[in-house]
């Protein structure tokens, strides 16, 4: 694999809501297993199956996603997240309560990452799927205000400012921009410590790993 792309140094704007998933969403509704299994050694066609299980808050749909960029037309969230990816656009997942709870699967962080996400906001995280997304260099947040969760629309942009200054305990500022043309602004908390940071602004753990072997 060719390894991920280190963090550029910019501020992540405009940011599309790729699936706001509701209710429990373990790692098999992000990345299934089953079938699906025979394609673990290709990730690319494994990643078709992303979120294939879980529940969209918008269309009460599994597997679905809004695409926002085009005819605001419903397909499944890896051909959303393709679509987004090749016209160069960042995005993000918003998740429910415990995010990511079940077995350790790599993959529901491996995939993501693939897809062109740069992070995840939840309520909360189950703590190794949290880990995961950290070592693919994906900025694992939650809400300050849980409340806040309801308040994003499916046509809602995000911009998540001050990575320039990231560090660990101080918050992130997501400054949301509402269809209508409104903004408001929310706090986002993160675990990062100092070194997990490095793994975010190298791109993964493995990047900041070689990186450190090659020194």
């Amino acid at each position: 694999m060719t390894p991920w792309p280190a963090w550029d140094g910019n501020d992540f704007e405009d940011l599309p809501n790729l699936i706001k998933a509701q209710g429990k969403t373990t790692t098999d509704h992000i990345s299934p297993a089953g079938p699906w299994l025979k394609l673990r050694g290709h990730l690319d066609k494994f990643s078709d199956n992303l979120l294939s299980g879980g529940t969209n808050a918008f269309t009460d749909e599994p597997g679905t996603a809004i695409n926002v960029l085009g005819n605001k037309g419903t397909d499944t969230v890896a051909n959303v997240a393709r679509i987004y990816k090749a016209a160069g656009r960042k995005w993000v997942i918003v998740g429910d309560a415990n995010y990511g709870e079940g077995s350790s699967r790599e993959h529901a962080a491996l995939s993501p990452r693939l897809l062109g996400g740069v992070a995840v906001i939840a309520k909360s995280f189950a703590r190794i799927h949290e880990a995961n997304l950290k070592k693919q260099g994906l900025l694992a947040l939650t809400f300050q205000n849980p409340d806040a969760y309801d308040s994003l629309g499916a046509e809602d942009r995000l911009n998540l400012t001050g990575q320039d200054d990231l560090a660990p305990g101080k918050p992130v500022t997501c400054t949301v921009r509402r269809a209508d043309g409104s903004t408001d602004t929310l706090r986002l908390n993160h675990t990062f410590s100092e070194s997990q940071l490095g793994w975010f602004r190298s791109g993964s753990a493995v990047n900041l790993l070689n990186q450190s072997q090659a020194a």
